[in-house]
């Protein structure tokens, strides 16, 4: 048996009147919140970190973009620099003429060469050039000596002097002459078929 129940709408409080006309579309705002605004805002917000990802991505490739022009003017500079440090390091069929340069230069500095004995090449700890060492030993005064350590200088090639030992002081001919032995050494570019590379 069914019970009915009649509420006469009219006689209830204001309050229950209120409650009772608003609370169906409080109950429909809040399924349309629950069911639709939420999951949309989840979605918006990832779609704004993705958004941000990619402006943050965009403003690095510019200023990337940006130095292109600087890394290619280094470029351009590192490589004229490698055709000098070429220069100065002469290939292997290039030495004997580097060697008669330097033995030219003792000579024009009024050095007697007691000794220039070529030694057998080795490869450098670095696996990129070979040394090629020579082992000499010079007379003369010392302003003689200071000239011709002063035109190696001014030469384009990498010479470096080791071992260099100082004799004793002699007076010859008035004049004060000095021994002088030490090792010349040159370098030599590795050919590329040798190193692999």
């Amino acid at each position: 048996m069914a019970i009915k129940i009649k509420i006469d709408f009219k006689k209830l409080p204001r309050y229950v009147q209120a409650i009772i006309s608003i609370a169906p579309s409080l109950i429909i705002a809040i399924v349309v919140i629950i069911l639709l605004i939420l999951p949309k805002n989840k979605e918006i917000k990832a779609l704004e970190n993705k958004i941000s990802a990619q402006v943050n991505e965009i403003a690095k490739n510019d200023s990337k973009a940006a130095k292109l022009s600087e890394l290619t003017a280094e470029n351009e500079r590192l490589k004229k620099r490698l055709v000098e440090l070429k220069e100065q390091l002469p290939e292997e069929k290039e030495v004997s003429s580097l060697l008669k340069q330097v033995s030219g230069l003792c000579i024009n500095s009024g050095l007697e060469i007691a000794l220039w004995k070529p030694e057998e090449k080795k490869t450098h700890p670095s696996g990129i050039v070979y040394e090629i060492p020579v082992k000499v030993e010079l007379t003369g005064s010392y302003h003689n000596l200071g000239y011709f350590f002063s035109s190696l200088t001014k030469l384009n090639r990498i010479i470096n002097l080791s071992d260099i030992k100082l004799g004793e002081p002699k007076t010859e001919k008035e004049k004060i002459i000095v021994r002088v032995a030490f090792t010349a050494t040159t370098f030599s570019a590795i050919p590329g078929e040798e190193t692999g590379k």
